[in-house]
């Protein structure tokens, strides 16, 4: 919940200039809020950064106030959909079944959910990681397109903590991960506390495909040295 539309545009403009030797193929996406949205999307028709919002309603329409619908995403453009962050988990009771049903909606309105999955601190402590992970995945991606999906792993116990999973470490657990998958080219990213000096040691690893940025994200110029890692 950050950058009023004012804001927006200015990281925009500080942003863009940046990527000009970003390698091809390299895909960036920012998910912002939804007041954002439509006039990134305006400024970011001749780009090649695309767009992913932070949540979606499951149903298309009807008394939910205060929730997004897919068809509203997808008429101003958006093309991805952050689904099951640990942050609504964690304060805005969401489940494995709810993320279930978050991400049939969104690949029913043709958006990418990127479905986030992780285990706390105490989890972790327990050696129950494995355990947690593999039970997301299976509760959440019950009737899910596989071809049609994006994986991000967060360890919670590393988000906006400074505590950063070790990249050797976040390599093995997304290999669980894409043990339990039966489409393995399904593109599975690390989050948590993702900086400039550490992206590159990050994607040296042969599991990991990209990266889900929080904190870092806000700052163009640190966010840039992220997206074009070495």
């Amino acid at each position: 919940m950050h950058k009023t539309q004012a804001e927006s545009l200015e990281f925009l403009q500080s942003f863009i200039p940046k990527l000009e030797k970003n390698p091809p193929g390299r895909e960036v996406v920012l998910c912002v809020p939804f007041t954002s949205l439509g006039i990134m999307t305006k400024n970011l028709a001749t780009s090649l950064v695309k767009l992913g919002a932070q949540n979606i309603h499951w149903e298309d329409k009807g008394a939910y106030t205060g929730e997004i619908a897919g068809s509203m995403l997808t008429e101003i453009g958006i093309n991805y959909v952050i689904v099951g962050h640990s942050e609504r988990r964690e304060y805005f009771g969401d489940t494995d079944e709810t993320v279930n049903l978050r991400l049939l909606a969104a690949q029913r309105h043709s958006l990418t959910p990127i479905l986030c999955v992780g285990e706390t601190k105490s989890q972790r402590a327990a050696q129950e990681t494995e355990k947690v992970i593999i039970n997301q995945i299976k509760k959440g991606m019950v009737d899910v397109d596989q071809h049609n999906l994006v994986i991000a792993y967060e360890p919670i116990w590393a988000i906006g903590t400074g505590e950063t999973c070790e990249a050797t470490e976040a390599n093995r657990v997304i290999g669980v991960i894409r043990e339990q998958l039966e489409n393995k080219d399904i593109p599975i990213q690390y989050g948590g506390s993702v900086k400039p000096d550490n992206i590159d040691e990050i994607m040296a690893q042969s599991e990991i495909d990209g990266v889900l940025v929080g904190g870092a994200s806000l700052d163009p110029v640190g966010f840039a040295r992220i997206v074009n890692y070495q």
